[in-house]
């Protein structure tokens, strides 16, 4: 199969990547990065991608999306990996939007209600144009922030159990019930 993207290391390219193979400096990735950019180069060994991804346990698409990095972004780009800009989710509340949510929430609940359930809350705040759109999600995260509401919000909807008290696994344990009280008292598993 002809390959569309073919590497060709300069010497001082060849020369980076040799040294971070050889000090194992930087994370394992970019070792990895160094290797099957030293075996892909067409000067070099000339090895195919199914070579390449066998010898360094990986696949190879892993092995053609490095060469295809490698020509369209250049070197540096493609051995150091350099985080993208636009990674990450975009945060969807300034601080003075937080503050409004979290004061609306400590503040009193509507007719009708013991405390504010997160979809009415996300309403409201869309209702006030404190913000245009808002999920009951995005409510939550905001309000599990803030320490002093933390445990309400982790209330909301939890059906966690209670833990059985301690002596649950002696009382269930123990086999004979003459000899009950004495295993408790004992501390004793078995009876």
């Amino acid at each position: 199969m002809k390959k569309k993207y073919i590497v060709r290391l300069t010497d001082s390219e060849r020369e980076v990547c040799e040294s971070v193979v050889k000090k194992l400096s930087g994370t394992s990735q970019k070792v990895r990065r160094a290797q099957i950019l030293l075996k892909a180069d067409a000067s070099g060994p000339q090895w195919t991608d199914a070579q390449i991804a066998d010898a360094y346990s990986c696949r190879t698409k892993t092995v053609e999306n490095i060469r295809q990095r490698f020509v369209e972004l250049g070197f540096d780009e493609t051995l150091n990996r350099k985080k993208s800009s636009t990674a990450g989710a975009k945060k969807l509340l300034d601080g003075s939007q937080e503050a409004k949510v979290i004061a609306m929430r400590l503040g009193p609940p509507p007719e009708g209600y013991g405390k504010w359930p997160l979809r009415l809350l996300a309403r409201k705040v869309v209702e006030l144009e404190i913000l245009t759109t808002i999920s009951h999600e995005t409510v939550r995260q905001t309000l599990k922030k803030i320490a002093g509401i933390q445990n309400e919000v982790r209330s909301i909807g939890s059906s966690r159990q209670k833990p059985m008290p301690s002596s649950w696994r002696t009382w269930k344990t123990c086999s004979k019930p003459t000899k009950t009280l004495r295993c408790i008292a004992a501390g004793c598993l078995h009876g």
